[in-house]
């Protein structure tokens, strides 16, 4: 098995000893893709503005990967605030494909420098 690291700088770098994503088998296995400006390096205020950013930067990786957002095949969320389900479902469903892909959201979690909000996702590679 080949394993491929994929960077972009259209998306956040990694905080720590980590891919940005693995293409492996066919599939992009996506770190926890964080609402962080890749140009500023800071996350704005607010659960709606996190999680707009973290699907945009989600798409880059996927993108510089070989895939995209209409390919991916499970995500999970993780978000600090039970109470921001809904505005994070609103914005998730925005950005997902139909079907949408399978989904696990574990709230009230802690996430590093103060984020609201985390989406890690395994997609399929487009074809070539």
């Amino acid at each position: 098995m080949i394993r491929q690291a994929v960077s972009t700088d259209n998306a956040p770098p990694a905080i720590g000893p980590y891919s940005q994503a693995i293409v492996a088998n066919g599939f992009v296995f996506c770190s926890g893709t964080a609402g962080i400006d890749p140009a500023t390096g800071v996350a704005p205020d607010g659960i709606a503005e996190q999680t707009e950013l973290a699907l945009r930067n989600l798409d880059a990786v996927l993108t510089a990967a070989g895939a995209s957002l209409a390919t991916v095949v499970k995500t999970t969320i993780f978000y600090t605030n039970v109470d921001d389900f809904a505005v994070i479902n609103e914005i998730y469903a925005r950005y997902m494909p139909d079907p949408p892909p399978a989904r696990s959201a574990p709230a009230n979690v802690k996430l590093p420098r103060n984020l609201l909000i985390s989406i890690e996702a395994v997609a399929v590679l487009l074809a070539a």
